[in-house]
């Protein structure tokens, strides 16, 4: 099974390590910030703090993770094509870098943002998934 679907697993990799990135990105900013409480951000922040956007960055993906990983384990065990997999999941993990760094690189209230189109790439990348593992068990 893993030679099958070796694209998707290196996918699927790439997506945690960007989040276990976001996680110490977003821990890290907040923690050096003067009187930082653990767990507590200031309320009172928003896209022009880069501790918010870190830390909006990473809870995005949290919002997002488990989603992305049943979506991409379901057409899996489903036995979805292994490329079209392997692809589309790819094309997530890609989006959902380049959101990243547009979201650390940017401040901005606009919406939509440049970040805007590369979230709506990965959740158009996972609604595909999902269609692709419903019609193979269909």
């Amino acid at each position: 099974m893993f030679a099958t679907y070796s694209l998707a697993f290196w996918g699927l990799l790439a997506i945690m390590f960007t989040v276990l990135i976001q996680a110490i990105v977003a821990a890290t900013s907040k923690a050096a910030q003067p009187g930082a409480i653990p767990g507590k951000i200031d309320a009172s922040l928003s896209h022009g703090s880069f501790v918010f956007r870190a830390n909006r960055t990473f809870a995005n993906s949290q919002e997002n993770i488990s989603l992305m990983l049943g979506a991409s384990f379901l057409a899996i065990l489903v036995g979805v094509d292994a490329l079209w997999t392997g692809t589309i999941i790819w094309i997530m993990a890609v989006a959902r870098v380049i959101h990243m760094v547009l979201y650390y690189a940017i401040a901005t209230e606009k919406n939509p943002s440049p970040r805007s189109y590369f979230y709506l790439i990965a959740l158009l990348a996972n609604i595909a998934l999902l269609v692709v593992a419903s019609l193979a068990l269909i």
